[in-house]
């Protein structure tokens, strides 16, 4: 795709809805998907609207918006995904900031989620004590958060841009007072148990790392991304802190990268972790591997 959307030619005069069709015809040629869907989130979101208010005042013009609309589809040309050009992203039905610090949440890693919830259903109305190593955006601390509305929970994350983040989201969502973010590396100085333990560590084999499709590759933060030689550096330096941190009664949950799964699984068998098991997403690959501990 180019890296521009020179033929928009936008302008101040141009009218919401045109604007909207310049951009579903050229999202198109370049072969997005629901490009009308993207022309109308970029509009709205260019110009501060609701979806209402484009439909409402369709031949409105532009205005001031119209060099900011020409940006954000020079961004979207470029392969930067929409959720990182608007900077939110839903996930788990909530609403989340993200930044260029911050892994953009995908819908896969609901599976961990879906996973830690069922597993913990009996102790829903429980004050249980909820860990994530590597919180990035916060999205899985807060997820779980409000589906155990007693729960405590704490996220650890090595880059300070991304503790600022997943603050910011828990106190949007109405978590701060029960979500605590710190900057740290992985478990260190931590000795109280947890009841739940989760993490979506970073993965990716090194060398793959060129290869991804560009809306991760550019725009995702290398930390957040890089496994070591065969991706599975984080589970190894894990699973023996989570072995020595679960509570007797709790379970682990740790996002893995397809075809990933069994060797996970003996990391953590190795560790002393025990009734492992993998979880698989909605495109049936193993996603998960969850257990508990020794």
């Amino acid at each position: 795709m180019p890296a521009k959307l020179s033929a928009f030619a936008l302008s101040p005069t141009t009218t919401r809805a045109g604007a909207r069709a310049v951009l579903s015809t050229r999202l198109r040629e370049l072969g997005f998907e629901n490009p009308e869907r993207e022309a109308t989130l970029l509009v709205t979101n260019a110009c501060g609207l609701r979806a209402v208010d484009l439909i409402s005042a369709p031949e409105a013009p532009l205005g001031e918006a119209a060099r900011r609309l020409e940006i954000f589809a020079a961004r979207r040309a470029s392969g930067e995904a929409l959720s990182r050009i608007l900077g939110r992203r839903s996930f788990w039905s909530l609403d989340f900031a993200i930044s260029p610090d911050v892994l953009d949440p995908r819908p896969e890693t609901e599976t961990l989620v879906e996973a830690a919830v069922a597993k913990l259903a009996a102790r829903r109305g429980e004050a249980l004590r909820i860990l994530d190593l590597g919180v990035g955006s916060g999205a899985i601390l807060c997820a779980l958060l409000t589906e155990f509305p007693a729960a405590l929970g704490l996220g650890v994350d090595r880059s300070e841009g991304a503790a600022a983040i997943a603050r910011g989201n828990a106190e949007t969502l109405g978590l701060a007072a029960r979500a605590r973010i710190e900057v740290g590396d992985w478990t260190a100085g931590l000795e109280s148990p947890f009841d739940l333990i989760v993490s979506n560590p970073p993965y990716i084999r090194s060398g793959d790392i060129a290869g991804l499709d560009r809306e991760v590759r550019d725009h995702d933060p290398r930390l957040a991304l890089d496994g070591g030689p065969d991706g599975l550096a984080a589970y190894r330096a894990l699973a023996p802190e989570i072995a020595r941190l679960l509570a007797p009664e709790g379970w682990f949950f740790l996002e893995v990268g397809a075809g990933q799964a069994a060797s996970v699984r003996e990391i953590a068998s190795r560790a002393g972790l025990c009734n492992l098991a993998a979880f698989a997403d909605l495109a049936g690959i193993e996603r998960v591997v969850g257990g508990r501990g020794p």
